[in-house]
């Protein structure tokens, strides 16, 4: 299936590429998503009527990634208290959310599931965790757990 992409993807494309992929993936997530249309001959007219539009789009989502990218560098670090055990383990765990609330206290709005933990984590110690801005921008977040 033939589509005509309407934002960077990645892995996949840029903005106004035309790429093959399977119906699957067309019709179930790229298409109902709104990433990308059928590349029929009205849909291409369509989409080059509307590129600058969609490049205007494109080029205010980077900045906005971009400055969240600023104000993550800024920040630099965040701590949380937890309660733990003698050898460091957490009762409980620190997940996306407590470090996306800590964020938040700090004045930095970033989504929960831009932020790449992996598991949860459940011991006190210095972390680093990439968070995905959008648009090939990425960050990367100190977190210092403590008992407290």
């Amino acid at each position: 299936m033939e589509v005509i992409l309407l934002e960077n993807i990645g892995n996949l494309g840029t903005l106004g590429d035309k790429v093959d992929v399977k119906p699957g993936y067309g019709r179930n997530f790229l298409i109902p998503q709104g990433k990308a249309v059928p590349a029929t001959e009205d849909n291409v007219a369509k989409f080059e009527a509307r590129r600058a539009e969609l490049e205007a789009t494109a080029a205010e989502t980077l900045s906005a990634a971009e400055a969240r990218g600023e104000a993550l560098a800024a920040l630099g670090a965040v701590e949380i208290a937890a309660t733990a055990g003698e050898e460091g383990k957490l009762f409980g765990s620190i997940t996306n959310r407590d470090v996306v609330e800590k964020l938040a206290e700090a004045g930095v709005e970033v989504d929960r599931r831009t932020l790449a933990m992996g598991d949860a984590i459940k011991s006190t110690g210095a972390f680093d965790i990439q968070v995905k801005l959008g648009m090939d921008v990425e960050a990367t977040l100190k977190v210092y757990v403590v008992e407290g």
